[in-house]
């Protein structure tokens, strides 16, 4: 449950869409390293940045709490239950693209709160949003034409 006890869900498509259209996302990414230093990345299923690798994230939902938010988010990206509180809050970015997750008739826009997390092991992966996984060094990442600039901006 979210905050005032009212279920997290997703918005309809049709809403959703009016709301790409008009308004910016609030969303969290998650980087995460592991304890060589190396950062997970997926590459993305959908729009936007699709085929490009980026770390893991998504967006918060009405009514719910950052805490929360960031519990689901890991829960939906890496199958883990994570606390905020044994993370590293980065700073706010924002992300502009030209395209949506619906199309390319429009951009989208979000605000984003980045977190660091280290992790010790990831057995299964989700598939849902992301078809192939990636460690890399941020060396890496900054030189590997595949990892969108966003992702490059957090190193």
């Amino acid at each position: 449950m979210s905050a005032n006890n009212i279920p997290r869900r997703w918005t309809e498509p049709e809403i959703f869409e009016c709301i790409i259209k008009n308004t910016p996302l609030i969303s969290i990414d998650l980087i995460v390293k592991n304890k060589e230093g190396k950062i997970l990345l997926g590459k993305r299923k959908n729009r936007p940045a699709q085929g490009y690798y980026f770390v893991p994230g998504g967006r918060i939902f009405k009514n719910e709490t950052i805490e929360e938010a960031f519990r689901n988010i890991s829960k939906n990206e890496l199958g883990l239950d994570l606390d905020i509180k044994n993370a590293k809050f980065l700073g706010v970015y924002q992300h502009f693209y030209e395209d949506n997750f619906f199309g390319d008739d429009f951009g989208t826009h979000y605000v984003v709160l980045a977190y660091e997390v280290e992790i010790s092991d990831l057995l299964e992966l989700p598939e849902e949003q992301h078809d192939e996984y990636l460690w890399l060094t941020p060396e890496e990442i900054l030189k590997n034409s595949k990892v969108h600039q966003y992702t490059k901006n957090y190193f």
